[in-house]
């Protein structure tokens, strides 16, 4: 608006703006105030939704979730946070299940359940040899092969107890101990 006044101010009196383009200024200015009002608003809607998220999130704690993906978190003591669940699509003549670390190193490698459908694997921690697994986060790959050799379609989850819930980046997650998981994975809530 101060532009427009300053336009106006310093036009030339013998050549004055034309009427239909300060119209047009008016109506462009008009419509930039309206969306500057719509995005507070929709700001303010934001907020409230989040907020509403968050809020709902606090019966979480305490409950046993089950999430989409396939990384777990060892603590310092050698506390496993979360154990893994894997699906099957078909039914399988082998699964590998391989752990890894942050780095992508092999901790880990064992068999796992055949038959379609759910299965889990509730790790202790260790490494292939026994010994615990220093603190860090740790990925479960699961490899299917049918008895013709081809790869069997898999899925992995993870289930744990939620112990906090955090939205400080705007978007809500769930802490199993030490892993995080977003809200829009879980897929199964128990008592």
């Amino acid at each position: 608006m101060k532009l427009l006044c300053a336009q106006l101010t310093n036009q030339n009196p013998l050549d004055p703006t034309d009427a239909t383009q300060f119209t047009s200024q008016l109506v462009q200015y008009s419509n930039l105030e309206q969306q500057i009002k719509t995005n507070d608003k929709l700001d303010t809607v934001l907020s409230s939704l989040s907020s509403s998220t968050f809020s709902s999130s606090v019966g979480y704690l305490g409950h046993v979730v089950e999430a989409e993906g396939d990384s777990i978190s060892v603590q310092s003591d050698g506390t496993v946070d979360a154990t893994w669940g894997y699906d099957l699509d078909s039914k399988a003549s082998s699964v590998a299940l391989t752990i890894t670390d942050s780095a992508g190193k092999t901790v880990w490698s064992g068999t796992g359940e055949t038959g379609k459908g759910s299965h889990s694997l509730d790790w202790d921690g260790t490494d292939s040899k026994g010994k615990a697994v220093p603190a860090g986060t740790y990925t479960l790959k699961v490899t299917a092969l049918d008895s013709a050799g081809a790869a069997i379609e898999t899925s992995t989850s993870i289930k744990g107890t939620v112990t906090a819930v955090d939205s400080t980046d705007g978007t809500t997650s769930l802490e199993l101990g030490g892993t995080s998981v977003s809200l829009s994975n879980v897929t199964r809530l128990a008592a």
